[in-house]
């Protein structure tokens, strides 16, 4: 009935998480209100990494993609099952450092680093920084010869692979605004420019095809493309680059009809193009990362709202407004992203009509979703929207100053708050 697994209905006929009622949930911490299973949270962090350390015999970590979803509790997570961390900024680098997170299994992303933060990375030991152009490697050769220091670095490729994904989020063709052309020879030129530096080293090469994939083949024709470039690296400059990051994007099921191909059948199909690569090549395996987000989170994650208008206009449509919108889901107004919803308080109910879930913000796209088929809704219905766990709370915004909800993980029972919510003396606070 529901597309994550740790959704249920109780005896009352409400939705459940985490064996929790929602209602309640609602009721104690409020609506909008972000709620987040810990245990499956977990469970797929270990599928993840056991498939890793299964099919590249050992060779191999995930990296968590925190831009999905990051807060302290998320990187507490995940140094506490021995994964590493993907930060595309100083603040998500500075999240982790104050979780305690280990800064060695840190990468560093972002096609355009500030000096800040670079120097932040270097400063805390951030593992390894993955370098998206020219300027950039400048940059960081000079600050890291300044600090004394050999500054790690990947280099980020465009494989040149069709995804089938949104145009928004598709990332490895060539155009992109991230990572260097292997068409045009400017992977190459790059990797020689690093090779001939003082105060970088070399140590991967990195790719990343887009967002919400379901097809395996073009995460195969990655993994065989950036082999091959390895192979031209080895033999026409004799340097061996000891890693290859694989990225992420794994599709997950937001809507019954999607279908993502396990985790495992993906780390067997790609892993075993690279070791035929590896021997076709004559070379060592070498060691793999990948940058699961989306898959790790957006299950385990649903958003709470409370039904406020319900307005019936004729031969056109329902519109069912909740206290949330935009500011906690940007995803439909910049994707026309799908979610399956129900009321939770009506689980158990057929769900008999197709309605419009519209936020509250003064902007008429601001919606959750059209034509979703929904229980009636009334005024004081609690609606859940599911598989919210990824780039909900990390997209939000004060539009109209409303406040962001709070975060709420659940784990076998029990209730936490994770990030408080905001009051609007937090609106405010910045103002001068």
């Amino acid at each position: 009935m529901f597309v994550s697994e740790d959704l249920s209905v109780n005896e009352q006929g409400n939705l459940t998480i985490g064996g929790i009622d929602t209602t309640e949930l609602a009721a104690q911490y409020g609506t909008p209100l972000y709620v987040m299973d810990e245990e499956l949270i977990r469970k797929n962090l270990r599928r993840f990494h056991e498939s890793m350390q299964k099919c590249y015999d050992g060779k191999g970590i995930v990296c968590y993609a925190s831009k999905a979803f990051s807060c302290m509790e998320m990187c507490r997570i995940v140094a506490s099952e021995g994964d590493g961390l993907d930060a595309v900024s100083i603040g998500e680098m500075y999240t982790a450092l104050k979780a305690g997170f280990p800064m060695e299994k840190v990468g560093f992303h972002g096609n355009n680093k500030t000096d800040e933060e670079l120097a932040f990375a270097l400063d805390n030991g951030v593992g390894h920084i993955i370098v998206d152009n020219i300027p950039e490697l400048r940059r960081l050769e000079k600050i890291a010869a300044e600090k004394g220091i050999t500054a790690h670095i990947m280099f980020r490729i465009k494989p040149g692979i069709d995804a089938h994904t949104h145009q928004f989020v598709m990332t490895g063709q060539i155009d992109s605004k991230y990572g260097f052309a292997l068409e045009t020879g400017e992977a190459f030129e790059a990797v020689k420019e690093a090779l001939s530096c003082n105060s970088v080293k070399l140590v991967g090469l990195h790719c990343h095809i887009g967002s919400q994939i379901f097809d395996i083949d073009p995460f195969e024709e990655a993994a065989r493309v950036m082999m091959r470039f390895m192979g031209k690296i080895r033999d026409e400059l004799g340097y061996t680059v000891p890693g290859l990051n694989l990225g992420g994007g794994f599709g997950i099921k937001y809507l019954e009809s999607h279908d993502p191909a396990p985790f495992e059948t993906y780390a067997e199909r790609v892993s075993a193009v690279v070791k035929k690569e590896c021997e076709a090549l004559g070379m060592d395996m070498p060691y793999v990362y990948i940058e699961p987000g989306r898959s790790i989170v957006a299950p385990a994650g649903i958003t709470l709202y409370t039904v406020g208008a319900r307005k019936e206009i004729p031969g056109i449509r329902t519109y069912v407004s909740v206290d949330g919108g935009m500011g906690d889901n940007p995803r439909y107004i910049l994707y026309q992203s799908e979610y399956e919803a129900v009321v939770a308080n009506k689980a158990s109910e057929e769900r008999n009509e197709k309605v419009t879930i519209a936020g509250r913000c003064c902007e008429s796209g601001d919606l959750i979703g059209e034509n979703m088929p929904l229980q009636h809704a009334d005024s004081g219905d609690i609606i859940a929207v599911l598989a919210t766990g990824a780039y909900n709370y990390s997209m939000s915004s004060n539009y109209n100053r409303f406040q962001k909800p709070a975060v709420v993980f659940v784990n076998k029972g029990e209730s936490r708050i994770a990030v408080k919510r905001e009051t609007i003396e937090d609106v405010i606070r910045n103002d001068i």
